[in-house]
């Protein structure tokens, strides 16, 4: 008879090889620093009561995972625990379709005060929205701006046809060229200016893991529902952020005005004529549009072809004016029994994503050997 229990330890080299066939879409046994990461992000680290579970067929083998970590959060004064659903997956769901469902209904029955996913796709999303999850559109868009479009086009061909790049060459020489044209702070959807848009009055350093960690607070201290940080061990997700050697160089900034005060910062990989991966930016209320140029232009002068991330609602009016395109990508979706918590994450009033989420784990574009 099929069942469902929480994660073991030795469950975890069965989870290994199940996520590298059906979400990494590897056919190569999963390799043993795979299966030990799993065991760190899903059975040692903080999960509050909150385990990840397991499905198991008629013959006791299991057949299906939903992975999940604790996120400790607070909503005014209240002091909650949020369950983040990650690595979700059936394996053979055709001999018992479902399998998912009962997982899904489990998961979302936990001790946990709120529940989300920021990665659902399509299937997930229909679980979720069926056991009366909610979809927040202002989470789930993907955001992209250009800084050389020679090499941004040269980027997106490259994913399917290898020897584009190497007409790397040309495409710089192209991209300079045309960005010398731009005037000083002008915007184009298809490239920013060479002179650079940031502020003069503020300033950009480059910070070490536990310089970004202590900037959490203060810089999200204006959201009513948010990540209880003092909480979390944040160096070693910063660490986790930063063991993506495919997407290029970690980089971890603060904004600062002349004074030395603290108005924002943002963290991103940085690869040289490819497209950056943004995982997180904060700033001051008022200050959005000044802490994005500041990204923009450090990132243009990291030689990046394009930067893309996750929208944060308060960002979006700011976003809007600098030459940003939106794409739909994965899914921000939440369940509470609470209903005031889901309002308060509808209305844009969470801290979500990035470092509130998933996106910091190694599972998310790591590489394991």
């Amino acid at each position: 008879m099929s069942a469902i229990r929480p994660l073991e330890q030795r469950d975890l080299p069965v989870i290994a090889n199940m996520l590298q066939r059906v979400l990494r879409k590897e056919k190569a046994p999963a390799p043993t620093s795979l299966t030990a990461y799993l065991g760190q992000f899903y059975l040692d680290a903080h999960g509050d009561g909150i385990t990840s579970l397991v499905h198991t067929d008629d013959a006791g083998e299991v057949s299906g995972f939903i992975g999940v970590h604790g996120l400790p959060m607070i909503h005014g004064e209240r002091r909650l625990r949020a369950a983040i659903c990650s690595s979700f997956m059936v394996e053979k769901g055709n001999r018992d379709p479902m399998a998912g469902a009962r997982l899904m209904k489990a998961f979302l029955e936990g001790p946990q005060d709120l529940s989300f996913s920021e990665t659902a796709n399509r299937t997930s999303t229909q679980m979720w929205t069926r056991l009366r999850g909610t979809i927040l559109p202002q989470y789930s868009l993907d955001w992209i701006r250009v800084i050389r479009p020679a090499a941004f086009a040269l980027g997106m061909a490259g994913q399917h046809c290898r020897p584009a790049r190497l007409f790397t060459p040309l495409a710089s020489a192209f991209d300079r060229l045309y960005r010398k044209r731009l005037k000083p702070g002008e915007t184009r959807w298809a490239a920013a200016a060479s002179s650079g848009i940031a502020p003069p009055a503020l300033r950009v350093d480059e910070v070490d893991h536990a310089g970004f960690a202590q900037m959490l607070e203060p810089l999200t201290a204006h959201f009513p529902l948010r990540p209880r940080w003092a909480d979390l061990p944040l160096e070693q997700m910063l660490a986790d952020g930063g063991q993506k050697p495919d997407l290029g160089e970690f980089v971890l900034a603060g904004v600062t005005t002349s004074g030395g005060s603290p108005v924002g910062a943002f963290a991103y990989h940085a690869r040289p004529h490819g497209i950056a991966r943004v995982l997180q930016v904060l700033a001051r209320p008022g200050q959005e549009g000044a802490v994005i140029d500041c990204l923009i232009g450090h990132a243009a002068a990291h030689g990046v072809a394009a930067l893309r991330g996750r929208t944060q609602p308060a960002l979006l009016a700011a976003m809007l004016t600098r030459r940003i395109a939106f794409l739909p990508a994965t899914t921000t979706i939440v369940h509470s029994r609470d209903a005031g918590l889901v309002g308060a994450m509808a209305s844009g009033q969470a801290f979500l994503n990035g470092l509130a989420g998933e996106e910091w784990s190694r599972l998310i574009g790591g590489r394991f050997t």
